[in-house]
């Protein structure tokens, strides 16, 4: 699949039709609903959140792309915009694998060896997976703890990430990875500082895409007190997506988490719309930073020493 990705022009655009198709088709299945729960909005929250889940994401971004760095290759901030946000539109392709695989061509098309972007991207998903579940566990037992109590078991996998993110175990773990895939083991892997500076951009990110559902809460219920509970909720939202890896985007999942968290202090009513509109929030943001990202790196040019070293590493 990536050398047909690598050596077709055509295959790549496909791929990117084919990922905008299932976009248009999830906003397409809930236009009703989606409409229904915007018109019950003032336009000053639905704004704030959908800036909120930008900036969140291009903080993510940063981090992601501390992560690369740590690993050997500096991507230009504009460069790694265009790899990450392009690359993620896969995620909405049925299939575990695309995402990645454009995101590994993408990257080896700017001097990135895929074993890197590889390597940057499963770090970030467990870093990030972390830092959501700390979340979730640090606010639900104050905001939801009927929730909380009912899933008590989520926070038991924030010592194994810990333990997994150990700079001796991490190198352990990736190169034995690539071993089994008969590649050339990682030349560097983070240092502990690295890791530092990663999860604090991190947490940074989920503190800010809390900012989404607090804005939509409030604006339905009058009380901005709400803010650990729609960062909580989220973060036990997305955790929760993850889980069900099969299904493009957590589409359905996610939503499903998040009423259950945010109804029993909501409603269930204001649940259901705090839940469509966070699902748009970031459907737009996903299309919006993946144009961004294509114009920010489609003129970046590589080297032509730097992409033999490429090849020649593989």
């Amino acid at each position: 699949m990536l050398s047909r990705l690598r050596s077709s022009r055509l295959l790549r655009v496909l791929l990117a039709l084919v990922a905008l198709a299932f976009v248009g088709y999830g906003l397409a299945r809930n236009a009703g609903d989606t409409l229904a729960a915007l018109a019950r909005l003032s336009w000053w929250s639905v704004a704030g959140a959908f800036a909120a889940v930008m900036a969140g994401a291009w903080i993510m971004m940063i981090a992601w792309r501390r992560v690369l760095t740590g690993l050997g290759s500096e991507l230009p901030y504009r460069v790694a915009a265009r790899v990450l946000f392009v690359g993620q539109l896969g995620k909405y392709v049925p299939g575990s694998v695309w995402a990645y695989a454009a995101m590994m061509e993408l990257g080896r098309d700017h001097g990135c060896p895929p074993k890197r972007t590889f390597g940057a991207t499963s770090l970030g998903l467990l870093v990030s997976l972390g830092c959501a579940v700390g979340l979730a566990a640090a606010t639900l037992p104050f905001t939801a703890r009927s929730v909380a109590e009912r899933t008590w078991y989520l926070v038991l996998i924030i010592p194994v990430i810990v333990v997994c993110l150990h700079p001796r175990i991490l190198a352990w773990g990736l190169n034995l990875a690539l071993r089994i895939a008969r590649r050339e083991p990682f030349d560097q892997v983070l240092s502990g500082g690295t890791l530092l500076r990663v999860t604090a951009w991190t947490i940074l990110g989920w503190l800010v895409y809390g900012l989404h559902l607090w804005l939509v809460v409030g604006d339905l219920t009058g009380d901005f007190s709400l803010y650990l509970l729609g960062a909580g909720a989220y973060a036990f939202a997305w955790a929760t997506g993850l889980l069900f890896a099969f299904i493009p985007a957590g589409v359905g999942v996610r939503e499903g988490a998040l009423v259950l968290v945010l109804a029993p202090t909501i409603g269930t009513p204001n649940a259901i719309v705090a839940a469509l509109v966070s699902r748009l929030a970031f459907t737009f943001t996903d299309v919006a930073w993946a144009g961004i990202g294509f114009g920010l790196g489609r003129r970046a040019q590589r080297p032509p020493e730097t992409r033999a070293a490429t090849y020649t590493s593989q």
